[in-house]
Formats: structure tokens, C-alpha cells, sequence
């Protein structure tokens, strides 16, 4: 067993959420996930700037956990042309508050489970350059490479024996596949 089985570490990361007016008279405010702030203090909608109608908020801090088991999952985004942290979103109605966040996340596999679900709204959020250096540093010390091993066929005869009798507990006298009698004369 590696000794990095169960090894994490944590960063708080604040989450920016911009409140835009909406393009439907469906939807009166388009919410969206912007940027996210490595080592931010504990925030609750915090109003960060306005311009117009638009409006900035310090939503919510939430912890960002990197496991060392995750590890492929980290290098699979940092590879990507843009890696982001996924914020997890869900619009739950609570009170005071219009959005809950309940997730930040450097997996794209994680991010992609949520957003499968169909209830939570996932928003991918360029990481700045100090948080991908230190998301890279631990991707790479606990990384470890699996060797793939192809799996090989038994060596069994499955063709040897008739299957398409049916049922063992019926009694047949023919194959259930034949074609049926057509009564014809």
C-alpha cells in the first residue's frame, strides 16, 4: 500500500459569483461562477463591485481538497488548454441567500459527476497561475504511474456444449429458436 493512500491538504477558495440581468422574461437574473480567490477569508454574499445591473459578489469560501488518490484526475486538467477549478452550485431557494454553493473542486471527473445529476449547476473557473503552480506540485509528488495490463481470455471451449433449449425445468423435445409451425394444411 503507497503511504499517500488517503493523503489530502486544503486551501480555503473563495468563489466570485456575477448576477447579470437576464435574457428571458423566464429568467429575471443570470448567475455565473467568475473567478475564484486562493486563501480567501470566510465570506456570505459579500457585494464586491457593481457596474450597471451587473454585481460581483464574494459568495461563499469554500474548501478546496486535493486528495493524493485524485492525482490522475488533477493531471487530466492541467493538461487541458485553460485548467479550472469546478464550482458546484445549487439553486435551492434559501433564505437570503440565491444560490448555495456546496463544492469547489480541481477534478474534472468530480465536476462532471455533479454535473450529470441534473439538479446542480457546475461552472468551470479559470485557475490563476498560484493555484495551478500548487495544484501541480501536489499532482506530481503523489502521482503514481499504473502500469496498464492487459487481460487475457481463458482458455475454455464455451462452443462445446448447445445452448437454446430453453428452460432445463421445461420440457422441450426441440429447440426454442425453430422456426414456429404455421398450422398450414
Amino acid at each position: 500500500m503507497s503511504p499517500t493512500v488517503g493523503y489530502k491538504i486544503e486551501m480555503p477558495l473563495g468563489v466570485v459569483v456575477r448576477k447579470t440581468p437576464g435574457v428571458t422574461r423566464w429568467a429575471k437574473w443570470n448567475w455565473s461562477a467568475v473567478a475564484v480567490l486562493p486563501g480567501a477569508a470566510p465570506a456570505r454574499w459579500t457585494e464586491l463591485r457593481r457596474e450597471g445591473e451587473a454585481v460581483e459578489y464574494h459568495a461563499a469560501t469554500l474548501p478546496l481538497t486535493l486528495w493524493a488518490s485524485d492525482s490522475e484526475a488533477y493531471l487530466a486538467n492541467l493538461s487541458d488548454h485553460r485548467p479550472s477549478i469546478y464550482v458546484v452550485m445549487r439553486d435551492e431557494g434559501a433564505e437570503g441567500v440565491p444560490l448555495t454553493m456546496l463544492l469547489a473542486t480541481a477534478s474534472p471527473y468530480e465536476g462532471q459527476d455533479y454535473a450529470d445529476n441534473g439538479e446542480d449547476i457546475v461552472e468551470k473557473v479559470p485557475m490563476p497561475e498560484g493555484l495551478i503552480a500548487w495544484v501541480s506540485d501536489f499532482a506530481l509528488a503523489h502521482h503514481e504511474h499504473e502500469v496498464f495490463v492487459k487481460r487475457r481470455r481463458d482458455r475454455a471451449r464455451i462452443d462445446l456444449y448447445q445452448n437454446g433449449k430453453g428452460d432445463a425445468r421445461i420440457r422441450q423435445a426441440s429447440d426454442v429458436y425453430r422456426a414456429p409451425n404455421r398450422g398450414l394444411p
